[in-house]
């Protein structure tokens, strides 16, 4: 997996949007309109707490949140509230990239390619 600003690959596929990273290893892009109406009150779309309902029907051992290329993309205490139910790792998508990689356990990745 690599990444720069505003894509990330994962094998031999580029997208240039951020993606969730399943744990069935499936891949969809994030469905941030769910939370677009925050954006005045973060300066850019949040991750909120209604992107995340897939988590209790997935069940993984581990959320990974890669928040960006700069580690900006704001994150909404209702997302937090959620995430605190399992184990959640938070950094620089280009950081979280190498521990997905290495990842034994279950696991959704929510990857942010910008900021």
């Amino acid at each position: 997996m690599k990444t720069g600003f505003g894509w990330i690959e994962v094998g031999k596929t580029r997208y240039d949007h951020d993606i969730i990273i399943h744990t069935d290893g499936s891949i969809s892009k994030r469905k941030k309109k769910a939370s677009k109406e925050m954006k005045g009150d973060y300066g850019h779309t949040p991750l909120s707490e209604y992107e995340l309902g897939f988590l209790s029907e997935e069940k993984p051992d581990v959320v990974y949140v890669g928040t960006g290329q700069y580690g900006s993309l704001p994150i909404t205490p209702g997302a937090e509230k959620i995430m605190s139910a399992y184990k959640t790792v938070l950094l620089p998508t280009s950081e979280i990239l190498p521990l997905l990689e290495h990842e034994d356990r279950s696991f959704v990745a929510l990857l942010h390619v910008t900021c």
